[in-house]
């Protein structure tokens, strides 16, 4: 099978034309650590390693950049980039964006408290009431994004929501759970803030490249890498470079009940 695997990947990129191949990509992102991230103006994350492998496989080089989500969103639909990282697969931006049919990795959203004030939400609707904070441009699924019942309350990054959370602007924030980890470690948090267990929705993010022409053969192209490097040692020395287990980002973890269909 991998045999296979491999001459299909061999046969797309040969139908890729050499214009395509020797192209540089401009990949955009917001910082979503610990999956792709700025730390003293370098590049870093588990889904930025891997991407940069894949395409160094395939022969392409990439340029990043890091600007606001919304801004990301705007430049792929507009085609003022080729792709953007860790994008959910949203039927609506399939007009303009390609999905690989592998996913980089999938996501987990989850609430999180202050330590000093807590709130017992088991389910959705336990958050009437409550102010959550949020970021804009992120997808929390339909049930949490049309709920009447609480107050959304935007903030310019994760880490500005931390602060609102442990200063008592916000009852809670939601984002992804090794997001949340991550970060409530890098800033010191970790006595300051709770994760809860309910499981707001669960998505898989893909790279997502601008549909232009060629642009098809390179996504099925890059899933098939990504596919087989993701059975490497190499992946896995990635992701616990960054978390310190694997098995958290690869699903190993106690499943909770989600509110919402994955």
């Amino acid at each position: 099978m991998p045999s296979i695997s491999r001459l299909l990947c061999i046969l797309l990129l040969a139908c890729l034309s050499p214009m395509a191949l020797g192209e540089r990509l401009r990949l955009v992102s917001d910082d979503w650590a610990p999956y792709i991230y700025q730390e003293a103006g370098q590049a870093k994350g588990i889904d930025y390693e891997v991407t940069t492998e894949v395409f160094r496989r395939l022969g392409v080089d990439l340029d990043w950049q890091f600007l606001p989500w919304k801004r990301c969103l705007a430049m792929i639909e507009q085609g003022q980039a080729d792709g953007v990282m860790d994008i959910f697969h949203v039927e609506s931006r399939e007009a303009y964006v390609v999905y690989p049919p592998e996913p980089m990795s999938d996501v987990a959203f989850v609430l999180y408290q202050a330590s000093t004030r807590r709130h017992p939400v088991a389910r959705l609707a336990e958050l009437a009431g409550l102010s959550v904070g949020t970021s804009p441009g992120y997808a929390y699924g339909a049930e949490f994004n049309e709920s009447n019942s609480f107050r959304r309350e935007a903030a310019p990054n994760h880490e500005a929501n931390f602060g609102k959370l442990v200063r008592g602007r916000i009852d809670l924030m939601i984002t992804d759970r090794m997001v949340g980890r991550f970060l409530s470690r890098r800033m010191g948090l970790q006595q300051q803030v709770e994760e809860l267990p309910l499981v707001i929705s669960r998505q898989a993010q893909y790279l997502g490249l601008a549909r232009k022409p060629g642009r098809e053969l390179l996504a099925q192209a890059f899933g098939e890498e990504l596919r087989r490097f993701k059975q490497e040692p190499a992946y896995l020395a990635i992701i616990e470079r960054y978390i310190g287990d694997a098995d958290d980002l690869l699903g190993a973890v106690e499943q909770q009940e989600s509110s919402t269909p994955r």
